[in-house]
């Protein structure tokens, strides 16, 4: 076996199992009545199916997913490689590290925690964002990021944003304040989103740049050809 095959996988392994311990556990305290993990915020009056819908609305959770999903088949399947694995890698890594980072200078102060809560916005905001890049900068797989891929994978940003702003348009919900126009008007909300965007786009091109730079994986295909 590889490096990358023996402790990679197990890192990988690691940081499924947390996120997976982390979102059943949130889900857990919704079906129970307990705090939102991402917002503080109870709201007895709201149904089951509305909680999850929102849940699941938060970027936060789904950045989270994609970590999950691919740490899961890498810890499984760490030498398979195609395009669209490419793409799950490089959305959960520039996903994870813009969650981090509106997390902590931007949403931390506002949400206030404690228990269980405050157990699973640690693992979600804090672990997540630091343990998954730093996964990937010391087993790879490298290369695999091209340009084609970098573009593709603001796909799902985008159609995120899409979603956010007509479902919170129908329902009056939007997952984060600064993007809420109900509040700040259209141009300061999409103004937020787009620089939120923006920083998501150099997180990209920084994960390009490291990925030719950096020394490939002893896993990685040597032969992989760059676009």
């Amino acid at each position: 076996m590889t490096r990358f095959s023996r402790t990679g996988r197990l890192w990988n392994a690691a940081l499924a199992g947390m996120i997976a311990f982390a979102v059943i556990a949130q889900l857990m305290l919704l079906i129970t009545g307990g705090a939102d993990a991402n917002s503080g915020i109870l709201e007895p009056t709201l149904g089951l199916g509305g909680k999850l819908v929102r849940f699941f609305s938060y970027f936060t959770i789904q950045s989270n997913l994609l970590v999950m999903i691919d740490a899961t088949l890498l810890a499984l399947y760490p030498d398979r490689d195609n395009r669209w694995r490419r793409i799950l890698r490089l959305d959960a890594l520039t996903s994870i590290v813009v969650t981090g980072l509106v997390f902590t200078f931007v949403l931390a102060k506002i949400v206030h925690l404690t228990g269980l809560a405050y157990g699973i916005t640690v693992c979600l905001h804090y672990i997540s964002p630091v343990i998954a890049p730093l996964c990937w900068l010391l087993f790879g797989p490298r290369p695999r990021i091209t340009w084609s891929v970098l573009a593709l994978t603001f796909v799902w940003p985008v159609l995120w944003i899409l979603y956010t702003f007509t479902h919170g348009a129908m329902t009056g919900w939007y997952p984060y304040p600064f993007l809420n126009p109900d509040k700040l008007g259209y141009p300061a909300a999409v103004a937020n989103t787009m620089l939120v965007l923006i920083a998501a786009a150099i997180l990209g091109l920084i994960f390009k740049a490291l990925d030719h730079w950096l020394p490939a994986n002893p896993s990685a295909e040597s032969s992989v050809k760059r676009s």
